[in-house]
C-alpha cells in the first residue's frame, strides 16, 4: 500500500494540487492529511474541495480548530498585524461556510489505521500525548518520548512544525511530513510516500517546487 502523507496545507490550493497529482503518479491509494487545512487561505474553499474528492483521511489541527469555533468579534486585535489575522479569519469563515465549519469541528484529533506487518500507523496534528504539541526535529529524545504518551502506535506521521523529521524513539518512528502551504523556504512544498507491506513500513520524503511568484515588470 502507498500513502500520500501530507500537513499543514494553510489553505493553498495550488501546492496540494501539485501534491495530489504527484501522489497519484506515485500510486498512492490514501491520503493523510495531519492536519491544518484551510486557515489563513488564500483558498480554503477549494482545498477543502480538493480533499474531499480524494477520500482524504484528515485529523484536527490547531488552526482547524480555531477556524470552526472561534467567532471573529469575540476578538479584540491591539497590533496591524492581530486586525489582519482577524480579517483573514473572518473572511475565511465566510468562504467555507457553516457546514464545512461544522466539519472542520467534527475532525477527530487522530486517526489510526492497520498495516500489512501487524503495525499501526498514527495520525495525528501534534503529539499523541497533545495534538496542540509539535513534536520537532531539534527535540531531543526525552521530549519526543514524552509527546508520545502511553499508546503512540508504531509509526507517528505529524505535521505542525512545518519542518520534516524522520526519527526512531524507542519502539516508535516518528515522521514528521512537514508543511505543503508553508514550508520554512516558502518555494516548495512537503510531501511523504509511505509505502507499507509485510516486510515493514518505509518513508519517502519529497521537496515540490512551486512556482515563483510573478515579478513587477521593470519601470
Amino acid at each position: 500500500m502507498r500513502l500520500l502523507c501530507i500537513a499543514d496545507i494553510h489553505g493553498r490550493a495550488d501546492a496540494l494540487e501539485k501534491v495530489l497529482a504527484i501522489g497519484k503518479i506515485q500510486g498512492c491509494s490514501k491520503v493523510l492529511v495531519a492536519g491544518d487545512l484551510c486557515f489563513p487561505g488564500p483558498e480554503p474553499l477549494r482545498v477543502w474541495t480538493l480533499l474531499t474528492s480524494e477520500r482524504a483521511h484528515c485529523v484536527q489541527g490547531v488552526g482547524d480548530r480555531a477556524l470552526a469555533v472561534v467567532d471573529p468579534d469575540s476578538l479584540k486585535p491591539s497590533t496591524p498585524q492581530e486586525v489582519e489575522r482577524v480579517q483573514l479569519l473572518r473572511a475565511t469563515r465566510e468562504q467555507l461556510g457553516e457546514v464545512i465549519l461544522a466539519c472542520l469541528a467534527r475532525l477527530p484529533a487522530t486517526f489510526r489505521m492497520a498495516v500489512e506487518d501487524g503495525g499501526e500507523i498514527l495520525l495525528v496534528h501534534g503529539s499523541p500525548a497533545d495534538p496542540t504539541t509539535s513534536m520537532t526535529h531539534d527535540m531531543d529524545d526525552a521530549e519526543l518520548s514524552a509527546l508520545l504518551g502511553d499508546e503512540p502506535a508504531d509509526t507517528v506521521i505529524c505535521g505542525g512544525s512545518h519542518v520534516p523529521f524522520d526519527r526512531t524513539v524507542g519502539t516508535t518512528r516518528i515522521i514528521n511530513v512537514g508543511s505543503v502551504g508553508e514550508a520554512p523556504s516558502g518555494k516548495i512544498a512537503h510531501a511523504t510516500i509511505i509505502s507499507t507491506s509485510s516486510a515493514g513500513v518505509e518513508a519517502h520524503p519529497m521537496l515540490i517546487p512551486l512556482q515563483a511568484p510573478e515579478q513587477a515588470p521593470d519601470a
